[in-house]
């Protein structure tokens, strides 16, 4: 039926989006998966492989408790019990003595899945069925020091993503390390590789977003590294007590040894690929990327050294946030320069419109726009390259439909979204656009004229399936590089450029609540239109007469200011010197508003709003403007207050961060569990400096930013991959210790 979600190793490429790839019900044959119940860890389930684990096929120890089958095994994992997390599998190593099991040594990991059933998955340490990929602990920390060291050098997207896959590759050795990036709709590119100089180059290619479903890419972002060993393997299938399947009934979302889709592996076959390894890159929340690494024959990676690659995701990802929060702070800075310009403007001339159009270029040149269009107050303004009057009234009209909700609007298509426009494809194929208002169609636009490009696409995107029975599908198999030449597009707006369009939009906001502000006091007779605007804006603005007699305060500020601004009401009347009740320090407004009446023009300082209803005081900016008259005396003040809270957050954040930080630091005496020398190695650990180096590096890039947009989440966030990225040291020096050795578990 329509809809319905496939089972796992059932579906073809058109359904493959739903495919149930979580519930496999089968691993790959180089490790073995144990299911456990209950406190005696009763043996629920089994990988059919189960022997080389315990030395007896399934029939013999299922159901049994795992203490009587391997009793070393059942302490090692009756002492991991106590460190399971919901999120995160918990390394695991045991020796198993008796000789019964194939191998002496194992590594692994253990985890609960969401219906609560513990699954314990092991790989042997020697022999292994596929070349193994394992250092020395001194030669893994120096690689990924190194590795670390450079990626928080990188001072742009291209820098971090080269030194991610040669570090990568560094590691692992395998004959391909890629980087991709996916773009907003899920396609990916290929923008950094370290390859074996036998190989061709994919640099720059293009992979469609159906090579990776949906549910695919909600994997990634929960389980951040997966290992295929060989693409030709036999899956094991997991066994239940009696014999049968487990099927569906298992949720495998968090299993290392998860058997992988048969569409994947047929992929991979076509692409000539035999083992991968794939680290995810996640930025916000989302997948941002993904590391991706191929190899020609089978081969696999030693949790150490898997942990290692998952530390250096995390590190790429800190770096990924630093990077793009510094392209905000240059954003800032073109703002403010074009908030100064328009102020001194209206002041002068009375008008910002014309001088934001007086010089062309510095409208056009910081988004890369061939045109632009502003819409405010039932007039129309152009420069560059524009369609008729016309046309820009009907894009005006449908961009207003699309901004419903956002106040930010950006197509690089606009004849593909709205066929109806196709005619403005020459010089506006690409639109980024701003609400200047939420009641009246007042816009700021950005065009773009089309841009025909040519772009290669690993293999024909548009014919995915293959084979003379049109009802058998399978992936394509021909991934030689594909042209596509694009008409009708433009080039796309990168993230900084919406950053940058949203903030002019703001700034001219801002602007706007300014001169209406001031048209209050110098035309009465358009109060009623004026206070709309006004009354709506986000800006926390208030009027005062000459004498100081507060005129107007719009929601904004009654909103920030609480019982103070009663007179919003109209109820209580009373001027700036009371008002200057609601601070803290009510004295400094009082000086301020003294200094402006004897001929300062402006004030701006930083204040504390007095608590309410057991609120914390509220830091906020306050900025007061003399209006002067034509007779050279003050026809009022305009007071313009903002809130400054993610600001003071974002200082509790970063201070929080560093305490962090401080904290993360190895302790001067042995750590619990080693010896001195083991702890004096970890005090002066590189890989460990190198990583609070690069959080403390991200946090001042972060914190110092006088970017538009809130930094503590951020910080926090950057808190929690510290946190994680510390953790995982931790790991690969416990993995990658041996058993028994000093210093391991």
């Amino acid at each position: 039926m329509q809809g319905e979600s496939p089972r796992f190793g059932q579906a073809d490429l058109t359904n493959c989006e739903r495919e149930l790839i979580h519930l496999a019900g089968s691993v790959q044959p180089h490790g073995v998966l144990l299911v456990l119940e209950g406190e005696g860890l009763r043996l629920a389930a089994a990988s059919e492989n189960v022997a080389l684990l315990l030395g007896v096929p399934g029939s013999a120890c299922l159901g049994r408790p795992l203490e009587a089958l391997a009793p070393g095994l059942a302490q090692a994992v009756q002492a991991t019990l106590p460190a399971l997390r919901a999120d995160e599998p918990v390394p695991l190593q045991a020796t198993l003595a008796g000789g019964a099991a194939s191998a002496p040594d194992w590594e692994g990991a253990l985890h609960r899945n969401t219906a609560g059933a513990l699954v314990l998955e092991l790989e042997p340490l020697a022999p292994a069925a596929a070349p193994t990929v394992g250092h020395h602990r001194d030669t893994l920390m120096s690689l990924v020091a190194q590795t670390v060291q450079r990626i928080g050098e990188a001072a742009s997207l291209g820098v971090l993503a080269d030194a991610t896959a040669r570090g990568v590759r560094e590691l692992i050795g395998y004959d391909r390390v890629m980087v991709y990036k996916f773009d907003p709709e899920g396609h990916g590119e290929i923008i950094a590789e370290s390859r074996d100089p036998r190989l061709s180059s994919l640099l720059g290619h293009h992979y469609p977003a159906t090579d990776i479903p949906q549910r695919a890419r909600e994997l990634y972002l929960r389980n951040r590294v997966r290992v295929l060993v060989d693409v030709h393997y036999q899956p094991q299938l997991l066994l239940r007590e009696d014999g049968q399947p487990v099927g569906d009934q298992l949720d495998m979302s968090m299993s290392y040894l998860r058997s992988m889709s048969p569409l994947h592996l047929q992929y991979l076959k076509n692409m000539g690929v035999t083992a991968t390894l794939v680290v995810s890159l996640v930025h916000e929340e989302r997948l941002w990327g993904l590391i991706a690494a191929h190899h020609d024959s089978p081969r696999n990676v030693r949790y150490a050294v898997r942990a290692a690659c998952d530390l250096i995701g995390e590190v790429v990802s800190t770096r990924i946030a630093a990077i793009e929060n510094y392209a905000h702070a240059q954003v800032a800075v073109l703002v403010r320069r074009l908030e100064q310009r328009l102020v001194e403007a209206t002041s002068t001339e009375g008008d910002w419109r014309q001088a934001l159009f007086r010089n062309p270029s510095t409208l056009l040149q910081p988004l890369n726009a061939t045109g632009a269009v502003l819409f405010a107050e039932n007039e129309l303004l152009t420069t560059g390259e524009v369609p008729s009057t016309p046309e820009l009234r009907a894009l005006r009209d449908w961009v207003v439909e699309q901004t419903a909700s956002d106040m930010l609007f950006a197509s690089s298509a606009v004849g593909k979204a709205n066929p109806a426009l196709a005619s403005l494809t020459p010089t506006a194929s690409g639109v980024l656009g701003v609400r200047l208002s939420a009641q009246r169609p007042d816009l700021l636009l950005w065009l773009r004229k089309e841009q025909m490009r040519t772009v290669t696409w690993a293999g024909d995107p548009h014919k995915p399936m293959i084979g003379d029975d049109p009802m058998s599908l399978s992936p394509r198999r021909s991934f030689a590089a594909w042209s596509e030449l694009v008409r009708g597009t433009a080039i796309a707006w990168t993230t900084a450029e919406l950053a940058l369009g949203r903030a002019f939009g703001g700034a001219l906001v801002d602007i706007i609540v300014q001169v209406q502000a001031v048209r209050l006091l110098v035309a009465e007779h358009q109060l009623a239109t004026v206070r709309e605007t006004v009354r709506n804006a986000v800006e926390a603005v208030l009027v005062a007469g000459p004498d100081g007699r507060l005129l107007f305060i719009n929601e904004a500020c009654s909103q920030l200011l609480g019982p103070a601004a009663a007179l919003a009401s109209g109820t209580v009347s009373t001027d700036l010197e009371h008002l200057a009740d609601a601070f803290t320090k009510p004295a400094l407004l009082r000086d301020a508003l003294a200094a402006l009446r004897t001929g300062q023009a402006h004030w701006r300082g930083e204040m504390l709003l007095r608590p309410q209803a057991g609120d914390a005081e509220r830091p906020v900016t306050v900025r007061a403007e003399v209006v002067p008259g034509r007779d050279g005396r003050p026809l009022g003040y305009v007071l313009t207050l903002f809130d400054r809270s993610q600001s003071w957050r974002a200082t509790q954040a970063r201070a929080h961060l560093e305490a962090s930080l401080a904290r993360a630091m190895p302790a001067a005496a042995p750590a619990e569990g080693l010896s001195a020398g083991a702890a004096a190695t970890r005090e002066i650990d590189p890989l460990l400096g190198a990583i609070l180096t690069n959080a403390s590096l991200a946090a001042m890039d972060i914190a110092d930013s006088s970017a538009s947009v809130p930094t503590a989440p951020m910080l926090e966030e950057l808190e929690s991959a510290t946190r994680r990225a510390t953790s995982l040291v931790e790991r690969i020096r416990r993995l990658s210790t041996p058993p028994g050795a000093d210093g391991g578990p």
